[in-house]
């Protein structure tokens, strides 16, 4: 259960800028696959006959990208709390995990495009939600989202 930020998003935050500049208007992406072919890497591609994309969260529910806090604290970032990141589903399946992407990142291998990746479970991932077995057609949430850099 580690987050796993690309390449691209790396050297942005350390040549570049925040992360937040990186990744402030992407999308959260939730993807069903099964377990043993969550990508090692976020800079790895995405193969849509495997990876299904099952939801993208917006910060309207329908089309606007999401905001981070234009704040951090002890070593976290948070979801804007004036936006409601919902979306809703539209294919079923079970969550396997996220992807935390610009606007034009189309899942291909990438060393240069800004992505963070991560787990999704209902308790214990990286990013927690009520239940991981989505129906199409149904709103999907994301009420608290954080992100934690370690002291080095």
């Amino acid at each position: 259960m580690t987050t796993k930020a690309s390449t691209g998003l790396r050297n942005h935050m350390l040549a570049t800028g925040s992360l937040k500049a990186a990744l402030d208007g992407g999308f959260l992406e939730l993807y069903g696959c099964p377990e043993v072919s969550i990508p090692a890497t976020a800079d790895a591609a995405l193969d849509p006959a495997v990876h299904k994309l099952l939801a993208r969260i917006y910060s309207d529910g329908t089309s606007a990208g999401l905001t981070l806090s234009p704040t951090a604290a002890d070593g976290f970032i948070e979801k804007l709390d004036s936006q409601t990141w919902t979306g809703t589903v539209i294919e079923s399946g079970t969550v396997r995990f996220f992807r935390f992407v610009g606007p034009s990142d189309a899942g291909g291998l990438s060393i240069t495009l800004p992505r963070l990746q991560g787990t999704v479970a209902r308790a214990g991932a990286d990013l927690n939600i009520t239940s991981v077995d989505l129906a199409v057609g149904a709103p999907q949430a994301v009420n608290f989202f954080s992100i934690a850099l370690p002291a080095f």
